[in-house]
């Protein structure tokens, strides 16, 4: 099972999708573990770093193509490794050539290496130029809900804070923020980085989140099937517990169990 019985299907630019976990694809010690774990995910989205994944540009290298097939999951290149608008655009148009003109792209342009912060002027900007060019842009971004609103107004067609500094497994350090974005969007908001346990990805679904995009906490962990399967199984429970509505809290207790015709001496 990948989602919640009677859920609606998560939709990203008129694509319909079952399961609301996204995986990577980097990080495993091997392509046979990169399948998988992909496999025990559920996950129907996978992404990639356009500029250190083989996908037959080089034949004497694993190909990502001969373990993952394009006809099974929606490939979502991203620009892992940009730090300007430029390079982003780039990376972008050569992933649409090398997969035949596919155009669904997770934009990704980082502020410096110590941080892997996101560069939300660089980010705004090549939003901008890739939306105008005919691409389906989910992008990275910081967890500012003004930032994040005027990425949908470009024409983003997915909004993704980041929960903490990309491979921190900090988990999601601004729930307030976060939820802010979730409240005034009007697309797709997913959780992408800083997740490290399926309590965390569990958190995010529960707070509104339409999904979340995850890849060092799987293949990071020590077992990474195992993990892949928590993950899985957390997105569904978190999106249920958001869908059936938690209980009112209070700051004194209730009893659970009925009060009257009570015994008394």
């Amino acid at each position: 099972m990948t989602q919640v019985p009677g859920d609606a299907p998560l939709t990203i630019a008129g694509r319909e999708f079952s399961s609301r976990l996204l995986v990577g694809t980097g990080k495993y010690k091997d392509m046979a573990e990169t399948r998988s774990a992909i496999e025990t995910s559920g996950a129907e989205i996978v992404t990639f770093a356009v500029r250190r994944t083989n996908l037959g540009q080089s034949s004497d290298e694993p190909n990502l193509l001969d373990v993952l097939s394009p006809s099974r999951y929606t490939f979502l290149p991203n620009t892992a490794g940009c730090y300007n608008a430029r390079d982003a655009v780039r990376t972008c148009k050569l992933a649409r050539e090398l997969l035949d003109g596919h155009n669904l792209v997770k934009l990704e342009v980082l502020g410096d290496q110590d941080t892997l912060y996101p560069n939300v002027v660089e980010t705004l900007k090549a939003a901008e130029q890739l939306v105008a060019d005919g691409f389906d842009v989910m992008v990275y971004t910081s967890d500012d809900p003004i930032v994040a609103r005027q990425l949908e107004e470009i024409g983003c067609c997915a909004i993704m804070p980041l929960g903490s500094l990309i491979g921190s497994g900090l988990g999601i350090l601004n729930p307030h923020t976060l939820s802010l974005i979730i409240e005034r969007a009007n697309v797709p908001v997913l959780v992408d980085a800083g997740l490290g346990t399926a309590s965390e990805a569990a958190f995010a679904m529960e707070l509104g989140c339409d999904g979340v995009l995850m890849n060092s906490a799987i293949a990071h962990a020590r077992q990474p099937l195992m993990m892949a399967d928590a993950m899985r199984q957390a997105v569904i429970s978190g999106r249920g517990a958001f869908l059936a509505g938690r209980m009112p809290t209070h700051v004194t207790a209730r009893a659970s169990s009925p009060e009257a015709g009570l015994i008394t001496g």
